[in-house]
């Protein structure tokens, strides 16, 4: 018997996947696409693992029926995908590409035609590189684009969509992208990192209106978010636990719902945070939003630091550093599995944002899987993970937290951003080889548990 059956999940809960398109589509130079900022990326020696591309990715561009074949045999009520900017306006800004619509127009119709609720996300990290190019999300214009292009896609799907996502992770896209350099585009410097995160913000804040117009569909955004806990009892740590909360957790939820950037770390960014907010912005990005999409994958245990400023260490301006108790299981991204973290961010969400329905956007994890001589694939982590931190939601539900739905991370085995093909999160096998799909054992639990507890 799965332990969820004892869990209560609410009438309506939605049980879903997700998927990104540059990590499974490829197709990038197909029907008037042109690069993102990830091709760009991917390309530079040294940036992404093995020099993997989403070139080809899983294909998805050219296999998607059978892909939407799989997520109806799954039984899920949702499937969250992300649509490409560089597919539907090439430039960023000015042509509308028919032929990029065209499929996004197909993908919706095919899913609707199987029973399940298309939920897109209008940006999972692939800026057109013609933006980058002139600032990207560094410059406010980059913003008003974002506007055009959510108009183009809106005009064109909004009478089939009954939610939207208009960026998934800012945070990452902001941070990873533009202080750390790890993802796209690169950069390594703090303050332009606080200049993209910023202006993705008012991109989210000028699509919310434009959204709205359309007259149908609820309008949301995905943040990745952590449950923050101090590596000790001690008073620094817990001063640093506050301040980690502040940093990834609320610097893009604290403006969106009560416009305002979080006291702590606007104090401690000081003056690299001089010149980037103008009057009216924050008034905008506060505008309501119907659910907040939350990605949680582990959590964070702080310490206190010694805040430095190094050129080529952008973020250790940050007052804290992240340790992993021993002992802990982690998976094959190095990450702790900690199921109760998600429970306890969740609780803490809903307290802190009362109002707001709340979707688990994301949550899954990475194994080293092993296809056996018989093609099939058991995944016993993944399925104890899967396990586990669904039941954490229903807890979460239980001690009062508004969750409407949760979707696993990831329908497929896909390009992992900048460890490339070497990193497996999919509950469906894919051989890069042959692009065969192989349901992994974790794909027919999940189908088990969405029986067991309805859609």
């Amino acid at each position: 018997m799965l332990a969820t059956n004892s869990r209560s999940f609410p009438p309506g809960f939605v049980w879903g996947v997700a998927t990104a398109s540059y990590q499974i589509e490829g197709a990038v130079e197909e029907d008037g696409r042109k690069p993102s900022i990830w091709d760009a990326f991917s390309r530079q020696p040294g940036r992404v693992m093995n020099g993997d591309t989403g070139d080809v990715a899983c294909d998805h561009y050219h296999r998607w029926e059978a892909d939407l074949d799989l997520i109806q045999r799954l039984g899920v009520g949702a499937y969250r995908f992300s649509i490409a900017w560089p597919r539907v306006i090439p430039d960023g800004d000015g042509a509308v590409n028919r032929h990029g619509l065209d499929f996004y127009d197909r993908l919706v119709d095919g899913l609707l035609e199987r029973g399940v609720t298309p939920i897109p996300t209008l940006y999972h990290w692939d800026l057109p590189q013609a933006l980058e190019a002139r600032g990207g999300w560094t410059v406010r214009s980059t913003a008003d684009a974002f506007a055009a292009y959510t108009q183009a896609v809106a005009e064109r799907l909004g009478d089939r969509i009954g939610m939207w996502i208009t960026l998934n992770e800012p945070w990452v896209s902001a941070f990873i992208g533009h202080a750390t350099g790890e993802h796209a585009p690169g950069r390594r410097d703090l303050r332009e990192a606080l200049r993209a995160g910023h202006h993705l913000l008012l991109a989210h804040a000028r699509a919310v209106p434009v959204l709205r117009a359309v007259g149908s569909g609820q309008v949301g955004i995905t943040v990745n978010v952590t449950d923050v806990v101090p590596a000790t009892d001690r008073e620094d740590d817990r001063r640093a636990a506050d301040l980690a909360d502040e940093q990834v957790n609320r610097w893009f939820i604290d403006p969106v719902r009560r416009g305002a950037y979080p006291a702590g770390m606007t104090a401690a960014y000081g003056e690299l945070m001089e010149g980037i907010v103008q009057a009216g912005d924050l008034e905008a990005i506060a505008a309501p939003i119907d659910a907040l999409g939350i990605n949680y994958y582990f959590r964070t245990h702080v310490a206190a630091a010694e805040p430095r400023v190094a050129a080529d260490e952008p973020m250790a301006v940050l007052p804290y550093r992240a340790v992993v108790p021993a002992g802990l299981p982690r998976t094959a991204m190095g990450w702790p599995v900690e199921p109760d973290g998600l429970r306890d961010i969740l609780v803490r969400l809903g307290g802190r944002y009362p109002g707001l329905p709340i979707h688990v956007t994301e949550n899954g994890s990475a194994w080293d899987d092993v296809v056996r001589p018989d093609g099939s694939v058991d995944d016993p982590e993944r399925v104890a993970y899967l396990e586990a931190h669904v039941d954490a939601v229903g807890q979460a539900i239980e001690a009062g937290a508004d969750v409407r739905g949760y979707f696993a991370w990831s329908l497929l085995d896909n390009f992992e951003w900048a460890e490339g093909y070497s990193k497996r999160f999919g509950i469906v096998h894919v051989d890069y080889d042959t692009l065969r799909r192989t349901p992994k054992a974790s794909a027919r639990h999940y189908a088990e548990i969405i029986a067991a507890n309805g859609i």
